[in-house]
């Protein structure tokens, strides 16, 4: 499991997973086609192998170059029923929801609302999906919650790519450190999300911004998220996206 760096140091991110052939997680911001399929070379695989371009969700800085990528490498891509929407669009659902201050502010930068090249899936995925056919060991499990198709990659090993389930504080300025991404559709149906993936024991998290997260610290930080949520809701003050409820 290797990332491919797409913007900043680890503000986002891509992940090359190898087996017998290797899989893509994630295509990164609009334009940024080439510089992802550089990265797999500069991985020392031939981007023409790649044998499959899984997108976590449909938000333009995990979907952007997928169709770029995909014609730079012939490959297929996979995402799931819940966000064909917006990957036939070109453009997330929005209102964005903000997680707190910072997506507040994030929410006003102008590309967020940009349309960009539209996705058609090869794969439609409707719930698990076991990657063996596609070289790796590992599969697809639908994690809602960020967005109605999120999905994570669990790798035999016990690698998680997790797209935005959690982040790195800060849009992965301050790696190591656990934190909500700046927008989340469900927060509630994220969290529990999360909690189902950490169940199922993995040795790391992988997030889209940010770097390796260790899975004990991320336990720590979903109950306290927990007991925020809680509060919030105590108060009438959770925010869903109404077509997620």
């Amino acid at each position: 499991m290797h990332p491919v760096v797409v913007a900043g140091r680890h503000n986002i991110n891509a992940y090359l997973l190898l087996g017998s052939r290797p899989i893509l997680v994630d295509a990164g911001i609009p334009g940024a086609g080439r510089k992802i399929v550089d990265g797999i070379a500069a991985l020392g695989v031939d981007p023409a192998d790649l044998a499959l371009i899984v997108l976590t969700h449909a938000h333009i800085d995990h979907f952007g170059a997928a169709a770029q990528v995909s014609r730079l490498t012939g490959a297929p891509i996979a995402a799931h029923r819940a966000d064909l929407g917006p990957y036939r669009a070109g453009r997330a659902r929005e209102p964005y929801l903000p997680t707190g201050p910072f997506g507040s502010l994030m929410s006003r930068m102008p590309d967020l609302h940009r349309t960009v090249e539209p996705v058609e899936p090869d794969y439609v995925l409707d719930g698990p999906h076991r990657l063996d056919e596609f070289g790796v060991s590992g599969r697809i499990v639908p994690t809602p919650g960020h967005t109605a198709g999120s999905v994570s990659v669990l790798t035999d090993d016990g690698d998680l790519v997790a797209g935005d389930l959690i982040a790195s504080s800060f849009m992965g300025t301050i790696t190591g450190r656990p934190a909500n991404p700046p927008f989340h559709d469900d927060p509630v149906a994220n969290l529990a999300s999360l909690r189902a993936m950490l169940a199922l024991a993995p040795a790391a998290l992988h997030v889209g911004h940010g770097g390796r997260l260790d899975p004990v610290r991320v336990a720590r930080w979903a109950d306290r998220e927990q007991r925020r949520l809680d509060r919030l809701a105590a108060r009438g003050r959770v925010r869903r996206r109404a077509e997620q409820r």
